[in-house]
C-alpha cells in the first residue's frame, strides 16, 4: 500500500509518500505551482500515478475552532479533482498544527530561514501523512 500525502498550497504543494508497508512517511520534493490550475492538476495526477500510489491523503486546513474556511474549500475541491483524475481514493486529514510542527522541527535543527521555506511544505506533507498512517494502524 503506497500512500501519498499532499500539503495543498497556492504557491507550493508539499508531497510525501509512504513506504510499501504504509508505516513510514518520507518527504518528496515540493511542487511549485505554475498558476495554471488545470496544468498543475495534470502534472500532480501523473506524478501520483507514476509513484504507484493506492491512496491520497490531503491536508485539510481547518481553523483552530474546527470550522472550514476558504483554504478548506480549495483543498476539498483539489481533492475531488484528483479523485476524478486518478480514480484513487482520497481522504482529507486535519492539518491543524502541521506547519507549526514542521517549523519548530526545522528551527530546532538550526536551519536558515531560506532553507526552512524550501522544506516546510514537504515536511508538513510528511507530518500529515505520518499522522494518517499512525491513525490507520491504531484502528
Amino acid at each position: 500500500m503506497r500512500v501519498l500525502g499532499i500539503d495543498y498550497g497556492r504557491k507550493r504543494i508539499g508531497l510525501a509518500r509512504s513506504d510499501e508497508d504504509g508505516v513510514l512517511a518520507s518527504p518528496l520534493p515540493n511542487y511549485i505551482r505554475s498558476g495554471d490550475i488545470a496544468g498543475d492538476l495534470d502534472r500532480i495526477s501523473r506524478f501520483v500515478l507514476e509513484q504507484g500510489a493506492t491512496k491520497l491523503v490531503i491536508g485539510w486546513p481547518l481553523h483552530m475552532s474546527g470550522a472550514e474556511g476558504e483554504m478548506s474549500d480549495e483543498a476539498r475541491a483539489f481533492a475531488a479533482e484528483l479523485r476524478a483524475r486518478t480514480g484513487l481514493p482520497v481522504e482529507l486529514f486535519d492539518e491543524r498544527w502541521t506547519s507549526v510542527q514542521a517549523e519548530e522541527a526545522m528551527i530546532s535543527g538550526d536551519m536558515s530561514r531560506r532553507r526552512r521555506r524550501e522544506l516546510r511544505d514537504g515536511l508538513a506533507a510528511t507530518i500529515i501523512l505520518q499522522g494518517f498512517l499512525d491513525r490507520e494502524r491504531a484502528t
